[in-house]
């Protein structure tokens, strides 16, 4: 058994050990020079991070190429995809102040012009249900939020947030805290009122007591969708 075999078969075997993934999951993957490629597509947001989490422990794994996408909720041709996520991003007040492109076959199109007194750009490019945001953000909130709304489009499979920050920060438990409070606020299928947050290291802690398993999960895929969580522990309780 060579090196790469055995590094591949390790991997395998921890990915297999996620209870949400079992035994029954598939991905690929491939190993050289410490970097591993995982490609497959999973049933949920909360499954590829946990895979790329335990993919990225292996001593042997440097760095990690993701090709892990998500089931849509909703089968979508990317022209689809790209005009709902044009649509969110327009209608959020909070990003009004972002000029925003998008590429329409190979080309960069102008969707709003720069706002008097805007900052930052954002430009929209969705290729196989893969959406990639690129520009730059006033600030991390701004490039937390895009890569949500781009994410709560039914027919996307990933989300690439390559949004850089016009006014670099420090990433704070507390940011990443109120960054989730403001995605479970903005979710009609979640009542935030009934769920608390605490933050520790990039890992989110989900405490409350929801009326359905559904808004459960829902509360938790928004906190895994949040750039810069890494890990998500779900305590909320399902009301009986």
């Amino acid at each position: 058994m060579t090196d790469k075999r055995k590094v591949i078969d390790e991997v395998l075997s921890a990915l297999h050990g996620e209870p949400r993934f079992g035994p029954g999951g598939h991905v690929a993957l491939e190993y050289a020079d410490g970097t591993l490629t995982i490609e497959g597509e999973v049933e949920d947001i909360a499954i590829k991070k946990l895979l790329l989490e335990r993919a990225a422990a292996h001593p042997a794994v440097d760095g990690i190429v993701d090709r892990l996408h998500v089931w849509p909720a909703e089968p979508m041709g990317d022209k689809e995809i790209r005009d709902l996520v044009r649509h969110a991003l327009l209608q959020d007040s909070a990003l009004a102040e972002i000029t925003l492109r998008d590429y329409v076959k190979g080309r960069l199109e102008t969707v709003r012009e720069p706002p008097a007194g805007g900052r930052g750009e954002i430009r929209i490019r969705v290729e196989d249900g893969v959406v990639t945001l690129e520009g730059d953000a006033p600030t991390l909130a701004h490039k937390r939020l895009a890569g949500v709304l781009a994410w709560w489009v039914p027919g996307s499979r990933d989300v690439i947030n390559g949004l850089g920050v016009l006014a670099p920060e420090t990433d704070l438990d507390a940011e990443t805290t109120d960054a989730v409070h403001m995605v479970l606020e903005k979710d009609p299928f979640v009542d935030a009122s009934q769920i608390r947050i605490l933050t520790q290291d990039a890992k989110v802690i989900l405490h409350g007591v929801v009326p359905t398993e559904m808004e459960r999960d829902m509360a938790e895929f928004d906190a895994w969708y949040v750039f810069g969580v890494d890990q998500v522990e779900n305590k909320i309780k399902v009301r009986a």
